[in-house]
């Protein structure tokens, strides 16, 4: 025996019962007068067809599966929880037909797996609380509203909602991730049922972060517009209150030589008049 499986030794190709009350079938829910000949010590079955039989058999599906070992029998454990076979010896892996019994160990992958899994569905939820910015946390259901102008007329509000328009957080119960127990993984059914539940976990953050995105889009936009206004208004406000002093004082001293030279000319103009009066 290894690990999950165990392996029933005849190097004949047959499955030899040594006992005469096939406790290893009923052990395994199979039917001893199809596959056991009751009552004839050293009675003789194909290791091939008690592999069919194991193999076909509804009460065994997704617990067991069984093959042909280089003419052996090999019957590993799919479910997580330990497997009792009476009837074969834990010493000799051998088939008996006693009271004795041989146990497989339970699958440690799926186990492994398990724990993983819990794992990252706690962290899920870690990193929904801590993603938090100034007191907002979107992930935590928290509503964050913008204002665009100073009246307030002009505003956006961005909050996780579900389909129905209910606000909520985007944690593991939302998505619909619960804790699983080892159990929960033992049938290729439930792994294909969680399967199924984590994609459609995935489409639902898709949305949110589609919603987000969308958004966000309409924020950056608004930034944009209000960065090139703000950029606008300064640039002519500069144009009013700043100024290039050595052009400014070269425009100066340009209108008090203008002054000056009005100036003169009136007084010019003032003492020709005064002189054609002198002749009378």
């Amino acid at each position: 025996m290894s690990g999950s499986t165990i392996t029933i030794s005849n190097a004949s190709g047959n499955v030899d019962f040594t006992g005469s009350t096939g406790a290893l079938l009923t052990s395994l829910g199979l039917s001893t007068s199809s596959n056991y000949v009751a009552g004839v010590p050293g009675s003789v079955k194909s290791v091939d067809a008690l592999v069919a039989a194991i193999n076909s058999s509804s009460s065994l599906t997704g617990k067991v599966s069984a093959s042909n070992d280089g003419g052996k029998l090999r019957i590993q454990n799919l479910s997580t929880a330990d497997l009792t076979v009476t009837g074969a010896s834990n010493t000799t892996s051998a088939i008996d037909g006693s009271a004795s019994t041989d146990t497989i160990k339970g699958n440690d992958v799926r186990k492994s797996l398990v724990t993983q899994y819990n794992d990252l569905k706690d962290q899920l939820d870690k990193f929904a609380d801590d993603a938090s910015f100034n007191g907002i946390n979107l992930l935590r259901g928290d509503n964050l509203k913008i204002t665009f102008n100073e009246t307030a007329t002009s505003t956006i509000s961005i909050q996780a909602k579900t389909t129905a328009g209910a606000a909520t957080a985007i944690d593991s119960a939302y998505l619909g991730i619960s804790t699983l127990a080892n159990s929960s993984v033992d049938s290729d059914t439930n792994i294909d049922s969680l399967t199924a539940n984590l994609g459609t976990a995935l489409n639902s953050v898709r949305s949110q972060s589609s919603t987000f995105g969308s958004s966000l889009s309409i924020v950056q936009n608004r930034q944009d517009f209000t960065k090139a206004m703000i950029n606008t208004l300064q640039t002519g406000a500069d144009n009013l209150t700043l100024a290039d002093t050595n052009e400014e004082a070269a425009n100066m001293l340009a209108l008090q030589t203008r002054q000056q030279l009005s100036q003169t000319a009136l007084s010019l103009a003032s003492q020709a008049d005064q002189a054609v009066l002198r002749l009378f």
